[in-house]
């Protein structure tokens, strides 16, 4: 809200701290009546960020840049653990066959091998389950060892 501010600033003849103090209000009015809520953003972002096929380094990584509390974060990544168990395999699961990475790629899937490693792992994903990810036999077998633990 402050960049528009400062925008508006430009256009038109606005004093920057009287608009400070019209934020302030509008910031506190949203906090008391619940619309401005880090522990719900959080949550609801992790869930994307979940069905997206983030991992939880990455989750973290994002919602921490964002300004969000540790506290909400570590809340928002212990609800997605109540709710999906093995939460990072399933993740990575989905980035894997969003990004047609391992027994997703069509062809040459040999010589893309270290390729594939490594974006699993930038994505946040710990080796050994970059690993199994990527080297899977097939599609059908990735999602049965997957989806069953």
């Amino acid at each position: 809200m402050t960049r528009r501010v400062r925008r508006a600033e430009r256009h038109h003849e606005t004093d920057r701290d009287e608009a400070a103090s019209w934020i302030d209000a509008i910031v506190e009015d949203f906090q008391k009546s619940g619309l401005l809520d880090d522990r719900t953003y959080a949550e609801a972002r992790v869930q994307t960020m979940f069905r997206q096929g983030r991992s939880q380094r990455r989750m973290a990584l994002e919602l921490r840049n964002k300004g969000v509390a540790s506290e909400d974060i570590d809340a928002a990544l212990a609800t997605l653990a109540t709710e999906h168990q093995a939460h990072d395999r399933t993740a990575a699961l989905r980035y894997v066959r969003r990004r047609r990475l391992g027994p997703y790629r069509q062809r040459a899937r040999e010589e893309y091998r270290d390729r594939d490693l490594a974006a699993v792992a930038r994505a946040g994903f710990d080796y050994e389950t970059a690993r199994r990810v990527i080297d899977a036999e097939s599609v059908e077998s990735l999602e049965e060892d997957f989806l069953q633990d």
